[in-house]
């Protein structure tokens, strides 16, 4: 029995890929997208030795693209074998893959405008709609907490991740002619305490670990610090009458943003102004959160019951349009608009900061980390003028990173959830972030646990 490493490995935060192979089964956990990282084209393309026709199954642990991104090239190589995952996991699957069909078929529309006019060869896209609708035609819905055969001789379990909605660690009891091996892989885990999902589960049995170590190397701000803090943006935005603009993620950070506003209103902290969510995507996610409350925590529920969230939302408008978009040009402060993308690097959030940088009243809140090269990152660093479409903007509105609303566990809680197999002694593979994080969380679990990790390099193999 053996697993190779066809992503998140050797210091790579994203593309998680885990090909895992026994006597009588191949399957994979994960085939995500490499995002952000040098040659990145490149390594999103088939691995040479995996052939997708060979395949059992796809195990997902949850919906983000850097862990599902690439499952539409699987079927443009005939796989057709199940893909099984959460039914939250699914449907937001299904909405980011679609997203990412779109915005590549934009991209590689205007590169090949391009190579058209120097006479260079057309591109091809990685893939299309119609290839994502293919692979989710074999989504195969499964329960959290109960064992699923999902290939011959491997039972599966998915359990509370805490990460995103239906985001889930995936533990595999694999058997064949050699015996029984236990595994399992974190996916990304969840910070603790946070509203609306339930805290991640730590595993006990399992005889290998494969943990995550996006934040490995240190701990979040405290939360309720950062609700503080945006707490005290909101009251300035709305002393000077000034819009305050979000570039926001649009699956996990808006509906978080939308019940911590929710709860801002319930307590009369602030009087309710107008909110804008402005992104298709983030208001189809929202539906979907929506649809899935069995998965909220328990704070959530009673809340709910106890006083709709609507009803503390009563000032929130979803601008789906592009004219609906556009008319939030003529609206006056105090109003909040979130809008992607995340990182200012493409999507609605341009127009607004076109519009309102330059305005001494408007507040730029940035909610999650802003990659190098990024408008969002020029701004976070102090740019005192940026270009938008061509056109040079100055920076005169107050800008705020909020550092505490990350989805990810910090040190402390990766420390925490390895700690409940830690007794037990497993082997420990340590993948799924950037080298000093790897080291820093290895080096902690060491010391902690007596247990010493192992830090692959991609296309590695680990022999269970």
């Amino acid at each position: 029995m053996r697993v190779t490493l066809h992503g998140a490995a050797g210091g790579e935060v994203t593309g998680s890929a885990y090909l895992v192979e026994t006597a009588q089964a191949r399957l994979l956990v994960d085939f995500g997208m490499f995002q952000g990282v040098a040659k990145a084209e490149q390594r999103n393309r088939l691995p040479r030795d995996l052939n997708p026709r060979n395949l059992d199954a796809v195990l997902l642990t949850h919906a983000h693209l850097d862990h599902s991104g690439r499952l539409p090239m699987l079927v443009k190589s005939r796989f057709d074998s199940p893909v099984f995952g959460t039914q939250a996991t699914g449907e937001l699957t299904n909405l980011i893959l679609r997203d990412s069909a779109k915005v590549q078929a934009q991209d590689f529309e205007r590169i090949n405008r391009r190579r058209q006019r120097a006479g260079q060869k057309q591109l091809e896209p990685l893939y299309r709609v119609e290839d994502v609708e293919a692979v989710m035609s074999l989504f195969r819905p499964v329960p959290l907490n109960a064992p699923v055969d999902v290939a011959p001789g491997v039972t599966a379990r998915w359990v509370e991740a805490g990460h995103m909605l239906g985001s889930a660690s995936i533990h595999l009891t694999l058997t064949d002619d050699s015996g029984t091996k236990t595994a399992v892989f974190s996916g990304d885990l969840g910070p603790k305490n946070m509203p609306i999902l339930r805290d991640a589960e730590p595993d006990q049995q399992a005889e290998t670990v494969f943990l995550e170590s996006t934040y490995g190397a240190r701990n979040h701000r405290p939360f309720q610090e950062t609700v503080q803090e945006f707490l005290t943006v909101l009251q300035s935005a709305i002393s000077r009458q000034g819009k305050v603009l979000v570039p926001t993620f649009a699956v996990g950070r808006a509906q978080l943003l939308l019940v911590i506003l929710a709860g801002i209103f319930r307590r009369q902290l602030l009087p309710k102004f107008p909110v804008y969510l402005d992104s298709p995507m983030a208001i189809e996610a929202t539906q979907i959160y929506r649809r899935h409350a069995e998965l909220f925590d328990d704070d959530l529920i009673r809340e709910i019951q106890d006083h709709p969230l609507e009803d503390d939302l009563s000032t929130l408008q979803a601008t789906a349009t592009a004219e609906e978009s556009k008319a939030l040009n003529h609206v006056h402060g105090p109003c909040l608009i979130m809008a992607g993308a995340g990182m200012c690097n493409a999507g609605r959030i341009l127009h607004h900061l076109r519009q309102n940088l330059w305005r001494t009243e408007t507040h730029v809140v940035f909610v999650g980390y802003q990659g190098d090269g990024t408008l969002g990152r020029r701004l976070v660093d102090g740019a005192r003028q940026v270009s938008i479409f061509g056109e040079r903007i100055a920076v005169r509105a107050t800008i705020h990173t909020l550092g505490g609303f990350s989805a990810h566990a910090g040190q402390d809680d990766l420390l925490e959830w390895f700690g409940a197999v830690a007794p037990r002694h497993p082997r420990l593979i340590v993948t799924h972030g950037e080298a000093n994080n790897q080291r820093a969380l290895a080096e902690k679990i060491h010391e902690r646990y007596q247990v010493s990790a192992e830090i692959p390099r991609l296309g590695d193999v680990i022999t269970l």
